[in-house]
């Protein structure tokens, strides 16, 4: 370590929060199973009755289940402990898992919106009796998906990510399950396409939504609530700062924010052996104005000198 520089970081070495535990893969693995089960059914079930609304369901739950087999592969790496050439582990599979889980979504709900618009004009005949049982199959399974997830739906992006899916597709199968009761009691055959519109509705907003807080992890955006201009006012609060410069903050994952900053301190702290106890009066401050755990954050102390000759040295770059 060059002479003017301090780092610190601390690390916490116990269950890193939004890691999956052996639990939360039983749960994927199961709601997998449930929802393949939901694919199978209705697949015979929208070529039986022609019914868009169930054919766009099957869709959606077909989503689900390579939505879920990604986030059950995803929970399965994320297991692996770092090394020296994965620092994080597979921490960050999870965002990329939910990534993909949204690009499907987003196909989806795409196709659904142009067939249902197409069919509006030219509604076919579906048999009522037929989607109705295929509508409490899917919905059957759907329930118990959701119970088996519930829990840990909040656990990380992935579960939260496998949830929503099977939520969405139960409201899917309710879609399905009215539009056959329409048609049964009234004729009126566009209930199906109308239903497909409205798993449709559901299905692109949360897409969008997922797409949208997967791509800030990956673009390293700064984490939602936190305001770096207030991080560094608070620091600069402290005595002996002098300046705050290259902070940055981001997320690897869930639960896992991550914080760097060189801080500018008096020259005498160094020479009189003071850089720790600053260093810890900034731990401190952090974990105080941060909105979620830190624990990992790395300060590197400099002096007023340093800091110029970085500054000279990026001006000449």
């Amino acid at each position: 370590m060059g002479a003017g520089h301090h780092h610190g970081q601390g690390h916490g070495h116990g269950h890193v929060p939004g890691r999956p535990d052996r639990g939360m893969r039983t749960r994927l693995a199961i709601a997998f199973g449930l929802t393949a089960v939901i694919v199978l059914a209705q697949a015979v079930g929208s070529v039986l009755t022609g019914s868009l609304a169930l054919l766009t369901d099957t869709a959606h739950a077909l989503a689900d289940a390579s939505g879920l087999a990604v986030a059950l592969v995803a929970a399965t790496m994320m297991l692996r402990p770092p090394s020296s050439t994965r620092t994080w582990g597979f921490a960050r599979i999870e965002v990329i898992a939910a990534l993909g889980q949204a690009v499907l979504l987003l196909v989806v709900g795409t196709y659904a919106a142009v067939e249902g618009a197409r069919r509006l004009f030219e509604p076919p005949v579906v048999p009522a009796g037929e989607l109705l049982v295929f509508g409490v199959i899917g919905l059957v399974a759907n329930v118990a998906a959701i119970v088996v997830l519930a829990s840990r739906r909040g656990a990380n992006f992935n579960m939260r990510a496998a949830f929503l899916e099977v939520l969405n597709d139960a409201l899917g199968s309710v879609g399905v399950i009215v539009a056959a009761i329409v048609i049964t009691t009234t004729g009126f055959q566009r209930a199906d396409t109308i239903a497909a519109l409205f798993i449709a509705a559901l299905i692109v907003p949360r897409a969008v939504l997922l797409l949208r807080q997967t791509l800030r992890v990956l673009m390293e955006f700064t984490p939602p609530g936190v305001d770096l201009e207030e991080v560094r006012a608070h620091l600069l609060e402290l005595e002996h700062v002098q300046g705050v410069h290259d902070l940055h903050a981001s997320m690897i994952g869930t639960g896992l924010p991550v914080l760097s900053a060189h801080v500018v301190v008096e020259d005498q702290c160094f020479q009189s052996g003071h850089a720790p106890r600053i260093l810890q009066e900034i731990q401190a401050c952090l974990k105080e104005h941060f909105p979620v755990s830190l624990d990992h954050a790395t300060i590197q102390l400099e002096t007023a000198a340093l800091r110029g000759q970085e500054s000279a040295a990026t001006q000449h770059a």
